[in-house]
């Protein structure tokens, strides 16, 4: 066959069999997408108005449900604190009747509260009490454990155990040794016992700062011994200051177990006067004093208004401490 390009390779159109060949290849690889043979895939089918409007229906019902739940959890955890002011204004017969409006409103009562208990006492001791022990666990624990989180020696981690274990251990296991230890010094019947023990720090808010320690760069420490800045100063320039959305915390937990302790005033401050109390020990005293079974005459009402006054500052502590608080979880969290 005499070649339609002279001078040029011979394309497919002048060589008869290249079609035959191509075919069994075209065979092989199937048909072309999008071609009769295999049409493409169909689209997803685009949401119409019937779908939209189910979808914001159940949207919708989510959050009521939601709202409902949370409304629901919010009225079962502040029904006793209505309870409580609610019988803080009933009269002596009328404290539980279960009403949350009185049928005869007593305002009076707080008024009669200070007459009839040393409740400003009890306040000013709490609070004293509260602040001390709260300020020094604070200060004392943030300075142990930047020590375990930046220095390193020998035995460090043995220690560390050994700190972390001592909460393992049940607080009637020495409630005798730390009796007698007092009673040895000779400060029973005093505040020292409630907040003396805090000199030493707590081991979990030892290893609650020693977290956030360890999340700061160590080259801002060294950078600034560089520049002469003793231990001391890393701790007290650098280290709490960036620490302090964790120390808020540790002072509100504590100021709040401070505030709530029973145990320790009931052993170390239950002989005496009375004017020496605690909130809780003064509450426990007035309940027994106006009990009719110690001679009493029933007069609860103080005893509720009392029990209302004492919450009013861990309200207020919590109340400024609150975005201190926030920002320390969460920051514990992201860098736990």
């Amino acid at each position: 066959m005499t070649n339609a390009n002279p001078g040029l390779e011979p394309t497919a159109a002048d060589d008869p069999s290249s079609s035959a060949a191509a075919a069994p290849l075209v065979a092989a690889r199937g048909p072309v997408p999008g071609t009769p043979d295999r049409p493409a895939a169909p689209r997803p089918p685009v949401p119409g108005p019937v779908a939209d409007r189910r979808s914001r229906t159940l949207r919708r019902l989510g959050q009521t449900l939601r709202w409902v739940l949370l409304t629901g959890f919010a009225l079962a955890f502040m029904y006793p604190f209505a309870w409580l002011l609610a019988a803080s204004l009933k009269p002596r017969g009328e404290v539980f009747d279960n009403r949350l409006i009185p049928l005869t409103p007593t305002p009076q009562n707080y008024a009669d509260v200070w007459n009839q208990l040393p409740l400003l006492s009890w306040v000013f001791n709490s609070v004293f009490i509260a602040l001390a022990a709260a300020t020094i666990v604070t200060l004392t624990s943030s300075a142990i454990a930047f020590g375990f989180a930046y220095f390193r020696f020998p035995g460090k981690n043995v220690l560390f155990s050994v700190l972390l274990g001592t909460m393992m251990l049940p607080g009637a296991v020495t409630l005798i040794p730390n009796y007698l230890i007092w009673k040895t010094l000779g400060w029973l019947g005093t505040t020292v016992p409630l907040w003396g023990g805090t000199l030493f720090g707590s081991a979990f808010y030892i290893f609650l700062m020693r977290q956030f320690y360890l999340s700061l760069p160590r080259d801002l420490f060294e950078a600034a011994r560089i520049d002469g800045c003793s231990f001391f100063g890393l701790f007290r320039r650098i280290a709490f200051p960036l620490a302090l959305p964790s120390a808020i915390i540790v002072f509100i937990f504590e100021f709040q177990a401070s505030w709530n302790n029973f145990a320790g005033p009931l052993i170390y401050l239950n002989f005496g006067d009375p004017h020496g109390y605690t909130v809780p020990l003064g509450i426990a005293y007035a309940m027994t004093m106006y009990s009719p079974t110690a001679g009493g005459h029933g007069d609860y009402q103080f005893v509720m208004v009392a029990s209302l006054l004492v919450t009013l500052p861990m309200m207020v502590i919590f109340a400024f401490g609150q975005r201190y608080f926030i920002e320390g979880i969460a920051a514990g969290s992201l860098k736990g």
